[in-house]
């Protein structure tokens, strides 16, 4: 602790920064609590004051935060509705007891001493997501901050307590969950996205209730059951889980890990009569994708992004079993000819949609055509007297006579592995190594 300013103050390291370093993991930023001081005192000492509903303040040096050790009450709804205390005398272990999680509510002081009233040691050794006290159910959120952390830390084997589960699953039925505002949910939504496991939090949310209350068009997905050929995995919400899964795989973008995630969010309103079959499910899709987007107030961008994957995925899928027009059409949707490079995030969350999530034959085969395309020369279309409307169409026509080349030198490698495959439902879903290796024997 720097000497100057802090000389004197009683402060405490707390939280991640505890928890991760007993985890052995990076501490990232330390947070400080602060015992018998008050924000006048605070200011006195140069510290800067920010945050409206109790003291927060930033140390002039270092720039980390020091917060008054504090109490909650709860006083109305949502997790706004607290009466907060942080007068002087409240102790450490007073102001740990508010927190959420055992593992979350440690601290260390100048020597490097833990303080663990709650137990949040051995919880970490038993890899256990547990809640300090009852007093969790006061404040909805942590049903979303616990689900993030079973996605934060479900690669190193932790998981829910499950009379933690319970309190979780408690604040699901008394609706205080509605309480909280689309932000709060989109926030901590977008960051379990970002995680190792962001299908743990889907999960977690599933078994406590939420996912129904917070995500209506996911938890849709369960019980519409596919056909095992295509998919047997389960029902389309097993499938969604497994895409997502694959997305992790391929990509830390949290914008395709969302368009992966809500690919096939359109088989949620198929008719309980057309199972196993979910005809039309992309269109509407398109409409169940916007309703949660506007909702949720996802980014436009990110929007943008699984509403192409709703829309086309299936169309990508087939991109062999298409006729060169049709290619180009698609080309045309995902703004290609003008932004290449945006090609590549709808082709990696359609990749995760196929069974290895692994190589992806048609992706392999759009971005080909899509090569073909981009190396024509305009200029002798425009020497030719090519105009406007007319030099428009003449450069369509000779995409589609490049992507037909593409395709005439490709598809007899599709039916070789259809045929090797078996009864191979879609090219999407061949063996993407083996494809991709006899693609560039073939073109080299």
């Amino acid at each position: 602790m720097c000497q100057g300013v802090d000389a004197g103050l009683r402060v405490y390291r707390v939280g991640g920064c505890v928890r991760d370093g007993l985890l052995g993991l990076p501490a990232g930023e330390r947070d400080w609590v602060v015992l018998g001081e008050t924000p006048e005192k605070m200011l006195a000492r140069g510290f800067k004051q920010v945050g409206a509903a109790f003291p927060v303040f930033i140390h002039p040096q270092t720039g980390e935060e020091y917060a008054l050790a504090r109490t909650e009450a709860k006083s109305g709804k949502g997790y706004k509705g607290f009466r907060v205390d942080f007068s002087a005398d409240i102790s450490l272990e007073e102001d740990l007891h508010r927190r959420d999680l055992t593992i979350n509510a440690m601290a260390t002081d100048e020597d490097g001493r833990i303080i663990d009233p709650f137990g949040g040691q051995k919880d970490l050794e038993r890899r256990r997501l547990r809640a300090v006290s009852s007093a969790f159910g006061e404040d909805p959120l942590r049903v979303l901050r616990v689900a993030r952390f079973a996605a934060r830390f479900a690669h190193l084997g932790f998981s829910v307590d499950p009379g933690t589960l319970t309190l979780m699953s408690d604040l699901v039925r008394s609706q205080e969950l509605m309480e909280l505002s689309v932000e709060r949910i989109w926030q901590e939504s977008f960051k379990a996205l970002a995680t190792p496991s962001p299908a743990e939090y889907f999960r977690v949310l599933d078994r406590c209730g939420a996912l129904e209350a917070i995500f209506p068009e996911l938890a849709a997905l369960k019980g519409k059951i596919h056909s095992p050929v295509y998919h047997p995995e389960g029902d389309a919400w097993a499938h969604t889980l497994l895409t997502l899964e694959h997305a992790v795989e391929l990509t830390s973008d949290v914008e395709i890990r969302f368009a992966a995630l809500t690919h096939d969010i359109g088989k949620g309103a198929t008719p309980m009569e057309e199972l196993p079959h979910h005809y039309g499910h992309e269109k509407r899709g398109v409409i169940l994708i916007d309703a949660l987007c506007e909702r949720m107030r996802v980014p436009r961008r990110m929007t943008h992004l699984a509403r192409l994957v709703v829309a086309h995925h299936m169309r990508c899928h087939r991109v062999l079993e298409m006729r060169p027009g049709k290619v180009v059409a698609l080309l045309e949707v995902l703004n290609a000819f003008r932004n290449p490079a945006g090609v590549d995030p709808f082709l990696l969350a359609c990749a995760a949609d196929t069974k290895t999530g692994i190589g992806y034959p048609a992706g392999d085969v759009l971005r080909s055509c899509l090569q073909a395309c981009l190396a024509i020369d305009p200029r002798p279309l425009i020497n030719a007297g090519y105009v406007g409307v007319k030099l428009g169409e003449a450069l369509r026509q000779e995409r589609i006579r490049r992507v037909k080349q593409v395709l005439v030198a490709v598809r007899p490698l599709g039916a070789k592995f259809k045929q090797l495959s078996g009864s191979v439902p879609s090219f999407a879903m061949v063996d993407g190594v083996a494809w991709q290796r006899s693609l560039r024997d073939e073109w080299s």
